[in-house]
């Protein structure tokens, strides 16, 4: 019974784990989601806004010495700022031109990882999240960093619904990402929306790279997973389709969560690219995409 109990308690304490890693990855992959449904551009700059967010959370909290929480938010609005910039003067000229931007959003990220290690070096800095301990109820054990960015994640993806889905922004964003053409003639301007829409995106990877790279590691090319996951993220759920990205970060965090720690390292990444290709052949557009519309 004891061994029973405690296998019982190693199965909730990993469920646990794998939602918060679920609320993580669905804030990221939210804005990589967003930029492509609404602009179609592949932003492969999105895993340096996520630096970004690091290294600003890191020099407003311990080289300013200010409150952790006032480094995520300085944080996030820096990323926002950065990520409208970069729309405005760099990707509008080309939005239509898909090759011009993936190769424009990938310099972005060269250039973000390259100032990163001349500004801080190639090392991770010694940057720890403020809270330490662990919330234990039995045998169940859960960091309590690890709960504090679960219900901050899990709040701003509740304000990212409905902002998307309750205010006249998001019908705006939305109408942009189902037809551009009737959105036009309707009177909305791509000019204003697409860069109010970067923002949005790279403030959500800003914000998750201030809140994560505590917990994890801040290292000049941390960028690269979170790139490759999130990109993996919303292919599964359906290009475009911010609830697909949603659910898939969900089922993607439990997963890897599980096979990590019943399957190891190697055989849990192996586990996760198996699942993640048996539901792409079985529903190639995602979880949630939509077939493609013929002439």
């Amino acid at each position: 019974m004891a061994g029973r109990g405690q296998a019982v308690e190693g199965i909730v304490s990993t469920g646990m784990i794998g939602l918060s890693l679920g609320t993580q990855y669905a804030l990221l992959s939210l804005g990589f989601t967003l930029i492509f449904g609404i602009l179609s551009v592949i932003n492969f700059s999105h895993g340096g806004f996520y630096i970004i967010g690091g290294y600003v959370a890191y020099s407003v909290a311990h080289l300013a010495g200010l409150p952790f929480p006032l480094a995520v938010l300085v944080a996030t609005l820096v990323c926002a700022v950065l990520g409208y910039a970069v729309e405005y003067f760099l990707v509008e000229r080309y939005v239509n031109d898909h090759l011009a931007t993936m190769m424009i959003t990938l310099g972005v990220y060269l250039i973000v990882t390259t100032a990163a290690t001349a500004i801080f070096g190639p090392e991770p800095p010694e940057f720890r999240f403020p809270v330490t301990g662990s919330l234990r109820s039995g045998g169940i054990y859960l960091p309590y960093a690890n709960l504090i960015v679960f219900v901050v994640c899990a709040a701003v993806i509740a304000g990212v619904y409905l902002l998307i889905y309750r205010t006249r922004f998001g019908v705006a964003l939305r109408a942009m990402a189902d037809d551009r053409a009737v959105a036009i003639a309707q009177g909305l301007h791509p000019a204003r929306m697409f860069p109010m829409a970067f923002a949005l995106a790279t403030g959500l990877a800003g914000l998750t790279g201030a809140l994560v790279t505590p917990i994890l590691a801040l290292e000049p090319h941390g960028g690269d997973a979170v790139l490759a996951k999130s990109f993996m993220i919303v292919i599964l759920g359906g290009l475009g389709s911010i609830g697909g990205a949603t659910i898939a970060a969900f089922i993607v965090g439990m997963v890897e969560a599980y096979s990590s720690v019943y399957l190891g390292g190697s055989k849990g990444a192996l586990a996760l690219f198996v699942l993640v290709l048996f539901i792409l052949v079985v529903k190639p557009t995602g979880l949630m995409g939509r077939e493609a519309r013929r002439a």
